[in-house]
């Protein structure tokens, strides 16, 4: 069958291998919330939330307008929220920078540090960022999957009809097949010019 009639195209990306994952001290930190509605049940760890929520563990804070969630048996989360948009944060492993997620509605499984982001998706992980109508993120191994509409009318299109995005060039890197220009040794003095190309009556120098 021929994909391009298709509503999904598929475009899986991997990031650096030395990259840095997930902040992996958050499933030992308590799960805070608080919303304007709740209906928790502290027995199962079992929680609904709605009107203006806010649920954190560690560096990890999920922002929506509802959401449901409760504590895997290793204490992490796994959620699902729903929002204009929902906003996901979490802190990368062994840095200073973190890694967010914008969308409609957002799954999110801490036992598989797993992040996925449905309808006008947005993720963005330092300067890098991809914009799509789906994608999905395993902040372990930091592999995201990133699908588009292509077949979206014109008239409709807009975030996520297409896949895009934009990685920063990386720090110090060069120009390929340029060597890096060398400074002259402190206190050194520069080469004499060869007589062809001293200025006419000037005498050599000594």
């Amino acid at each position: 069958m021929n994909p391009a009639p298709r509503l999904l195209a598929a475009l899986a990306l991997a990031s650096l291998v030395a990259a840095a994952s997930a902040e992996t001290g958050d499933r030992e930190k308590p799960i805070n919330f608080s919303a304007d509605r709740g209906d928790l049940n502290y027995e199962t760890k079992v929680g609904k939330l709605d009107g203006s929520v806010v649920l954190t563990q560690g560096t990890i804070t999920v922002r929506a307008d509802r959401l449901t969630f409760r504590q895997n048996p290793d204490n992490s989360m796994q959620v699902t929220a729903f929002g204009n948009p929902v906003s996901f944060r979490q802190k990368r492993d062994g840095s200073d920078e973190y890694y967010e997620g914008f969308a409609q509605r957002i799954e999110y499984d801490g036992a598989k540090d797993l992040l996925e982001l449905f309808d006008r998706a947005l993720l963005k992980r330092g300067t890098d960022e991809i914009r799509s109508n789906y994608i999905s993120y395993n902040s372990k191994t930091e592999l995201f999957t990133a699908e588009g509409r292509p077949d979206a009318p014109a008239a409709t299109a807009g975030p996520g009809a297409r896949v895009r995005g934009m990685f920063q060039p990386r720090e110090g890197a060069g120009v390929p097949g340029k060597a890096p220009e060398k400074a002259s040794p402190k206190g050194s003095v520069p080469a004499k010019a060869p007589a062809a190309l001293r200025p006419a009556g000037e005498p050599p120098s000594k």
